[in-house]
């Protein structure tokens, strides 16, 4: 099947799908999405015991998806610029010191948390898995996904300044997140498991700080052309260019894209810079646009994250596994942010429990299972795929439903 075939079907299952949560469920479209697509990748499993061919034509058409390439190397930059976009710039400045540490070291630290809380709950299950793989497994799930959470918390009413954090975290922990888990992809693939300090501290470098300094040539670049000209049309197109373009120099220079698209939409989308370079008019345009493209590439996604279970396979200890990774995430986080949350609390006037709501506020989503589906098989791909895929249905099903509600319970006991 070409191109054209596979969006085509992905872009009529989400309108179908999206309709019917809309009609009737009336829940966020990520959650919405991901649940139908789930419910009707069971029915299909189900009519397989009796005629296998619809089965075999939906197994076919996933496999003919390559999800880690469509979503890190192409929409993953579209929806972070996207999110970025119209996201609080002076807020985010206020809180940068703590996004900062929850997006490096609260990362790094979850990482090692995880990693060796698997590695140990691997083997009271008797399925003992090397540590390094373990560690792994740790940095692919460490990342908060910055789609999933956006999509979600428009509709949980959190408190801005909390919205903020969860955000701003999400929009700059995922790059992070990749070259943690790079790094250490690099050292589990060495034969004497061994690297060098200043290799991976070169590799930081480039990928974060190169990315990071590309976007904001990309991002002030694209603010001097629009505030020369007065053309609506014009100016989306340059905000089209410059995501496009900036991914695939980032590419070609060996940078961060995410972070380069990040930090062009926080330039692009700040109050000051949107009065001096739009119109009335071209600011509604530029934020239409973008968020058409924000919810159709969502609908997408979550359409695909839902139907890939039909290529995963559910063995007993993978499930277990899997389920009792959900505890292990949830712990590691609040572990991870409860030092610097407690240091800055005073300082930047927290939000009362803002540890409890960013653990249970940090979704997972199609990031983790993009790095997942890159491991080889030898880093035992197919158990942390499914693990994997059960904490991010769980984190984006039952924390997206939920956090909402806490968050309403939580302010009305504080």
């Amino acid at each position: 099947m070409d191109y054209y075939s596979i969006a085509t079907v992905l872009i009529v299952l989400s309108a179908l799908f999206g309709f019917v949560n809309v009609r009737f469920l009336k829940l966020p479209i990520t959650i919405g999405l991901m649940l139908i697509t789930i419910v009707f990748t069971l029915l299909i499993l189900a009519l397989g015991y009796f005629d296998e061919t619809l089965l075999i034509k939906e197994k076919e058409f996933i496999s003919q998806i390559d999800f880690k390439t469509v979503l890190l190397d192409g929409m993953l930059s579209f929806l972070l610029f996207a999110g970025a976009l119209h996201t609080n710039f002076e807020q985010l400045k206020v809180q940068r010191k703590p996004i900062f540490i929850f997006a490096t070291l609260g990362v790094l630290a979850s990482t090692f948390i995880i990693g060796g809380l698997m590695f140990m709950i691997l083997k009271l299950i008797d399925f003992p898995v090397d540590f390094i793989y373990c560690l792994l497994f740790g940095a692919l799930i460490s990342p908060t996904d910055p789609i999933a959470v956006l999509g979600i918390l428009k509709k949980a009413n959190v408190p801005k300044k909390l919205e903020t954090k969860i955000v701003g975290e999400s929009l700059f922990n995922d790059g992070v997140g990749v070259v943690i888990f790079l790094t250490i992809f690099s050292i589990a693939k060495s034969a004497d498991a061994s690297f060098e300090v200043a290799e991976v501290a070169k590799l930081f470098g480039l990928e974060v700080l190169g990315g990071i300094a590309l976007g904001a040539a990309l991002g002030f670049g694209a603010y001097r052309m629009m505030k020369s000209i007065d053309n609506y049309d014009v100016e989306v197109i340059i905000t089209l260019a410059a995501v496009m373009g900036g991914t695939l120099l980032a590419h070609q220079i060996h940078v961060s894209a995410p972070l380069a698209m990040v930090t062009a939409g926080l330039i692009v989308g700040n109050d000051t810079i949107r009065g001096t370079s739009m119109s009335e008019i071209t600011e509604a345009y530029v934020d239409k646009f973008w968020e058409l493209i924000d919810v159709l590439l969502n609908t997408v996604l979550f359409v695909m994250i839902g139907m890939e279970m039909l290529v995963l396979t559910f063995e007993g200890k993978y499930v277990i596994a899997g389920l009792l990774g959900i505890p292990i995430v949830l712990l590691s986080r609040y572990i991870s942010l409860w030092l610097p949350i407690n240091f800055y609390s005073k300082k930047l006037d927290f939000v009362p429990k803002t540890n409890i709501i960013m653990t249970w506020g940090g979704l997972r989503g199609g990031i983790s299972i993009a790095l997942a589906l890159s491991l080889t098989a030898d880093m035992n791909r197919e158990l942390f795929l499914v693990v994997t895929y059960i904490i991010v249905v769980f984190s984006i099903i039952a924390q997206g439903l939920t956090v909402g509600p806490l968050v309403k319970r939580l302010a009305s006991k504080s």
